[in-house]
């Protein structure tokens, strides 16, 4: 028996033979590519996780040198609420010693005691 070749047009054998190549090419691809994305999505979210980690921890160092440099600062000092009383009391008193009620001994007596309390 002889076997001839055929010429022309490949069989049905050859057209399945050849469709399966192309598929499994196309899907290796396809894979591959799809393996690729995810890997360069999933190093995108560790990079941007990363950033996020480093810039909480330099807001957290800046709040917290904040919070160092308000409570190493010295508080103002407030006035006792005396003093303003104190000044209007010596006003009061010079007014009536200007006023002529007061002698200059008992301005001077008044006088003492308002600037010891």
């Amino acid at each position: 028996m002889i076997m001839r070749r055929r010429m022309g047009r490949p069989g049905l054998l050859g057209t399945m033979a050849r469709t399966a190549v192309i598929t499994g090419t196309a899907t290796a691809v396809s894979g591959g590519m799809q393996r690729r994305s995810e890997r360069r999505a999933s190093e995108q979210q560790a990079m941007a996780y990363q950033q996020q980690q480093e810039m909480d921890a330099r807001i957290a160092s800046e709040v917290q040198a904040q919070q160092q440099q308000y409570q190493a600062a010295p508080q103002p000092a407030q006035q006792a609420p005396a003093a303003p009383d104190r000044l209007q009391q010596l006003k009061d008193l010079g007014q009536l010693k200007a006023d002529g009620l007061l002698t200059e001994e008992e301005f001077a007596r008044e006088k003492a005691r308002i600037l010891a309390s």
